[in-house]
C-alpha cells in the first residue's frame, strides 16, 4: 500500500460531506493514505500531520470554575463529593447496534447533558439519533447512537471514527480541564499534561483468538496517542487482513481495542496471527520522531 507524506495545519482531513465548524487542531501520529473500513466496503482517505498543535480556549485553572466552563456540569462550579479526579473513558462501539455507531462517555459523576459535544459531532457531518444516560458504581454514563448524515448509516471510515474520538476528548478537556492530567491527549492539547508517561513496552498487550467459523478476535492494549485508531487499522489492512467491526476504548492513558478480523472470509491461521501480532508490536513500540529532526 502506497504511503504519501503530507503537511497541513489541520490534523484531520474529513471527506467533502463532513465539515468542522471550528478547526479541530489534533496532531496525528503519521501521514498516510489509508485504505480500509470498519465494516463493508473499503475506500481511501488521508490523514495528514504537521507538528504539535494546541487547541484549547479554557482557563488555566486545574478545575472548571464557572458555568460557562462546565458543559452541563454544576453551575456554581462546586467540587464533586470527592476531590479525586476520575478516569475519563470514551468507548466507540461498532458491535452492539447494527445500524449505528454507539459512543459512551464516562467521567465519574461530573458530566452533564453534553449538548456541546453533540453539537460538535453534528459538525462532523453526523446525526445523533438516540441518547441516554445511566448510573452505576463507576459514575454517569452518557451514550449516543450516531449515524452519518449523508447516508443514515453507521460510521465505518476509521478516519472519521478517530475524528469522533478526538472531538469528544477535545471537548472533555475544554469543559473539564482537570481531565487533562488523566488523558494521554493532555500532553498533546491539554492544559495539564499527565504527570508521567506510560511505558509502552509494559502497557502493550496483543492477543488473537478464533471468534466463530469465519473470523478471529484481535485484542490490543497500549499507550494512547492521537491517530492511534487509524494507524492500527492501517497496520492490520497492510497485510491484507480485513477489519469487519470492533470496539475502541480510551481509558485514561490507555487505549484498548477489539477488532473482528478475517483473511479472505476465514479466521486467521496461526502463522498469520504471528505476522499480525509482530507487525502491531513493531508499530506500537517503535520510537516516534519529530518532523524537525529530519
Amino acid at each position: 500500500m502506497a504511503v504519501a507524506m503530507a503537511s497541513c495545519s489541520l490534523g484531520v482531513n474529513l471527506n467533502s460531506n463532513c465539515s468542522l465548524k471550528k478547526p479541530l487542531a489534533i496532531p496525528l501520529q503519521t501521514g498516510a493514505i489509508v485504505e480500509g473500513s470498519f465494516g463493508f466496503g473499503s475506500k481511501s482517505f488521508c490523514i495528514v500531520q504537521k507538528g504539535r498543535l494546541l487547541s484549547s480556549s479554557t482557563s488555566t485553572t486545574p478545575r472548571a470554575s464557572s458555568a460557562t466552563a462546565v458543559e452541563g456540569g454544576k453551575p456554581d462550579g462546586s467540587k464533586s463529593e470527592t476531590d479525586k479526579i476520575p478516569i475519563p473513558k470514551v468507548i466507540i462501539d461498532q458491535d452492539s447496534d447494527p445500524n449505528a455507531t454507539v459512543v459512551e462517555i464516562t467521567f465519574g459523576d461530573r458530566l452533564g447533558a453534553l449538548l456541546d459535544t453533540m453539537s460538535a459531532l453534528r459538525n462532523l457531518g453526523l446525526n445523533v439519533v438516540k441518547a441516554n444516560v445511566y448510573l452505576d458504581s463507576s459514575g454517569k454514563h452518557n451514550k449516543f447512537a450516531i449515524t452519518r448524515a449523508d447516508t443514515g448509516r453507521k460510521v465505518e471510515n476509521p478516519e472519521l471514527l478517530e475524528a469522533i474520538r478526538l472531538t469528544i476528548i477535545n471537548n472533555l478537556i475544554e469543559y473539564h480541564p482537570e481531565s487533562s492530567s488523566q488523558l494521554a491527549m493532555g500532553a498533546a492539547f491539554g492544559i495539564v499534561p499527565p504527570p508521567e508517561k506510560v511505558d509502552v513496552d509494559v502497557a502493550t498487550h496483543i492477543s488473537i483468538s478464533d471468534d466463530g467459523p469465519n473470523r478471529s478476535l484481535l485484542s490490543v492494549e497500549s499507550a494512547d496517542r492521537p491517530g492511534l485508531l487509524v494507524d492500527l487499522v492501517k497496520t492490520i489492512t497492510d497485510i491484507d487482513v480485513a477489519v469487519e467491526s470492533g470496539e475502541f476504548d480510551t481509558e485514561g492513558l490507555l487505549a484498548k481495542a477489539k477488532f473482528h478480523v478475517s483473511y479472505r472470509g476465514k479466521p486467521l491461521i496461526k502463522p498469520l496471527q504471528q505476522v499480525l501480532a509482530n507487525s502491531l508490536r513493531y508499530y506500537l513500540r517503535r520510537p516516534t520522531t519529530e518532523e524537525g529532526s529530519f
